[in-house]
């Protein structure tokens, strides 16, 4: 199946107006590529422009999903199998470089650093770079745990 037809809403836990990824441009085992346009009624938007706290959250979004994809079955198109939770533990390294417009659609790179895993939850390190027209927003190193609600 085409990534173009997964629909990430049912994938990561969060929604509107909290949802900080559109689609998913390729992902696997260790990386993943998400874009995001971000609108003018984004709650993040402050003054025409996505703040620092949006990319924070637009880069642990697309960081969450490649922990997140193990959790799931390869067949599961429409993530009916289990329910996620998940949260940033730890911000190692941040920097950003600039706020996008509101009405820009930017990209973020995702690849994981490090995992553990127990019988209860995954606890993983990832480096993320988010752009936009191939100009570097941030980039950061994050700390995440992820885990099956049940």
């Amino acid at each position: 199946m085409s990534l173009k037809y997964l629909d990430i809403k049912k994938f990561l836990p969060h929604r509107a107006p909290f949802l900080m990824v559109d689609n998913v441009l390729s992902i696997d085992d260790e990386h993943v590529s998400t874009s995001f346009k971000i609108e003018a009624d984004c709650i993040f938007n402050d003054n025409g422009f996505f703040n620092e706290a949006g990319l924070v959250e637009n880069a642990a979004q697309t960081c969450s999903s490649i922990v997140g994809k193990s959790y799931f079955k390869e067949d599961d198109f429409e993530g009916k199998g289990i329910k996620l939770i998940g949260f940033i533990s730890a911000i190692k390294k941040v920097t950003v470089f600039r706020c996008p417009k509101v009405g820009s659609t930017i990209i973020t790179n995702a690849k994981l650093k490090s995992r553990f895993d127990t019988d209860d939850y995954s606890i993983c390190t990832i480096n993320c770079i988010t752009t936009l027209d191939s100009k570097e927003l941030l980039s950061c190193e994050l700390n995440l745990v992820i885990q099956e609600l049940k």
